[in-house]
Protein backbone atom coordinates (compact mmCIF):
# COMPACT_ATOMS: atom_id res chain seq x y z
CA UNK A 1 0.00 0.00 0.00
CA UNK A 2 1.06 3.37 -1.02
CA UNK A 3 2.01 5.72 1.99
CA UNK A 4 0.46 9.09 1.85
CA UNK A 5 3.18 11.87 1.09
CA UNK A 6 4.35 14.54 3.52
CA UNK A 7 5.64 16.84 0.40
CA UNK A 8 4.46 17.91 -3.02
CA UNK A 9 5.68 19.74 -5.67
CA UNK A 10 3.87 22.87 -5.86
CA UNK A 11 3.17 23.16 -9.29
CA UNK A 12 1.61 20.03 -9.15
CA UNK A 13 -0.60 21.07 -6.07
CA UNK A 14 -1.25 24.34 -7.79
CA UNK A 15 -2.26 22.49 -10.87
CA UNK A 16 -4.20 19.80 -8.88
CA UNK A 17 -6.59 21.78 -6.63
CA UNK A 18 -7.57 23.67 -9.89
CA UNK A 19 -6.12 27.13 -9.47
CA UNK A 20 -4.66 26.68 -13.16
CA UNK A 21 -5.85 25.07 -15.85
CA UNK A 22 -2.67 23.41 -17.25
CA UNK A 23 0.65 22.74 -15.15
CA UNK A 24 2.30 24.06 -17.84
CA UNK A 25 0.68 27.40 -16.63
CA UNK A 26 1.39 27.01 -12.84
CA UNK A 27 4.71 26.57 -13.75
CA UNK A 28 5.45 29.67 -15.81
CA UNK A 29 3.47 31.60 -13.04
CA UNK A 30 5.66 30.30 -10.06
CA UNK A 31 8.89 31.06 -12.56
CA UNK A 32 7.43 34.50 -13.49
CA UNK A 33 7.36 35.25 -9.20
CA UNK A 34 3.31 35.83 -8.54
CA UNK A 35 4.15 32.94 -6.19
CA UNK A 36 5.11 33.13 -2.65
CA UNK A 37 5.30 30.99 0.40
CA UNK A 38 6.22 33.53 4.19
CA UNK A 39 7.02 36.11 1.77
CA UNK A 40 9.30 34.33 -0.47
CA UNK A 41 8.99 33.84 -4.19
CA UNK A 42 8.73 29.89 -4.91
CA UNK A 43 10.26 27.80 -7.93
CA UNK A 44 7.67 25.38 -9.64
CA UNK A 45 10.51 22.59 -8.33
CA UNK A 46 9.54 23.54 -4.37
CA UNK A 47 8.19 21.29 -2.01
CA UNK A 48 4.92 22.21 -0.16
CA UNK A 49 3.21 20.46 3.26
CA UNK A 50 0.40 20.69 4.68
CA UNK A 51 -0.38 23.74 6.55
CA UNK A 52 1.94 26.38 4.62
CA UNK A 53 0.21 29.10 3.51
CA UNK A 54 0.43 30.18 -0.39
CA UNK A 55 -0.03 33.69 -1.94
CA UNK A 56 -0.91 34.00 -5.45
CA UNK A 57 -0.26 37.30 -7.21
CA UNK A 58 -3.26 37.74 -9.65
CA UNK A 59 -3.68 41.68 -10.44
CA UNK A 60 -5.20 43.93 -9.14
CA UNK A 61 -5.10 41.16 -5.88
CA UNK A 62 -2.74 39.08 -3.55
CA UNK A 63 -4.99 35.59 -2.83
CA UNK A 64 -3.53 33.39 0.10
CA UNK A 65 -4.76 29.86 0.48
CA UNK A 66 -3.39 27.42 3.64
CA UNK A 67 -2.82 24.14 2.23
CA UNK A 68 -5.29 21.60 3.92
CA UNK A 69 -4.30 18.37 2.11
CA UNK A 70 -1.77 17.57 -0.46
CA UNK A 71 -2.66 15.76 -3.88
CA UNK A 72 -0.33 15.52 -7.02
CA UNK A 73 -3.57 14.20 -9.01
CA UNK A 74 -6.43 16.70 -10.28
CA UNK A 75 -9.73 16.61 -8.64
CA UNK A 76 -13.25 17.56 -9.22
CA UNK A 77 -13.99 20.99 -8.21
CA UNK A 78 -16.37 19.80 -5.26
CA UNK A 79 -13.27 18.04 -3.69
CA UNK A 80 -11.00 21.69 -3.90
CA UNK A 81 -12.56 22.76 0.01
CA UNK A 82 -10.87 19.56 1.55
CA UNK A 83 -7.80 20.66 0.25
CA UNK A 84 -7.19 24.44 0.60
CA UNK A 85 -8.69 26.93 2.36
CA UNK A 86 -8.86 30.67 1.13
CA UNK A 87 -7.37 32.58 3.90
CA UNK A 88 -7.23 35.90 1.33
CA UNK A 89 -7.46 39.36 3.64
CA UNK A 90 -11.08 41.22 3.41
CA UNK A 91 -8.79 44.20 2.20
CA UNK A 92 -7.44 42.70 -0.65
CA UNK A 93 -11.21 41.18 -1.40
CA UNK A 94 -12.42 44.85 -1.02
CA UNK A 95 -10.14 45.98 -3.43
CA UNK A 96 -11.34 43.17 -6.27
CA UNK A 97 -14.84 44.01 -5.49
CA UNK A 98 -13.92 48.07 -6.37
CA UNK A 99 -12.02 46.69 -9.67
CA UNK A 100 -15.32 44.79 -10.74
CA UNK A 101 -17.39 47.77 -9.94
CA UNK A 102 -15.31 50.19 -12.43
CA UNK A 103 -16.09 47.84 -15.32
CA UNK A 104 -13.23 49.20 -17.06
CA UNK A 105 -10.08 48.08 -15.37
CA UNK A 106 -9.79 44.32 -17.32
CA UNK A 107 -10.77 45.72 -20.74
CA UNK A 108 -8.06 45.00 -23.20
CA UNK A 109 -6.44 47.37 -25.21
CA UNK A 110 -7.43 47.82 -28.54
CA UNK A 111 -10.71 45.98 -27.86
CA UNK A 112 -12.72 49.03 -29.73
CA UNK A 113 -15.13 51.59 -27.73
CA UNK A 114 -17.23 50.75 -24.76
CA UNK A 115 -20.71 48.99 -25.49
CA UNK A 116 -23.85 51.24 -24.95
CA UNK A 117 -24.31 48.63 -21.59
CA UNK A 118 -20.72 49.56 -20.79
CA UNK A 119 -21.24 53.28 -20.83
CA UNK A 120 -24.99 52.68 -19.12
CA UNK A 121 -22.48 51.27 -16.17
CA UNK A 122 -20.21 54.22 -15.99
CA UNK A 123 -22.53 56.70 -15.88
CA UNK A 124 -24.42 54.71 -13.31
CA UNK A 125 -21.37 54.36 -11.04
CA UNK A 126 -20.08 58.38 -11.53
CA UNK A 127 -23.35 59.15 -10.46
CA UNK A 128 -23.29 57.04 -7.70
CA UNK A 129 -19.81 59.18 -6.82
CA UNK A 130 -21.05 62.53 -7.89
CA UNK A 131 -20.96 64.00 -4.46
CA UNK A 132 -17.20 63.82 -4.37
CA UNK A 133 -17.24 66.88 -7.08
CA UNK A 134 -18.92 69.42 -4.53
CA UNK A 135 -16.04 69.16 -2.73
CA UNK A 136 -13.65 72.13 -2.10
CA UNK A 137 -10.20 71.63 -1.23
CA UNK A 138 -7.72 74.22 -0.35
CA UNK A 139 -5.19 74.40 -3.09
CA UNK A 140 -2.93 76.81 -0.27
Amino acid sequence: MKEPKNEVRIDKWLWAVRLFKTRSIAIDVCKKGRIMIKGTNVKPSRMIKIGDVIEVRRPPITYSFEVLNLTENRMGAKLVPEFMRDVTSPSQLEILEMSKMSGFVDRARGTGRPTKKDRRELEQFTEDYSFFDDWELDSE
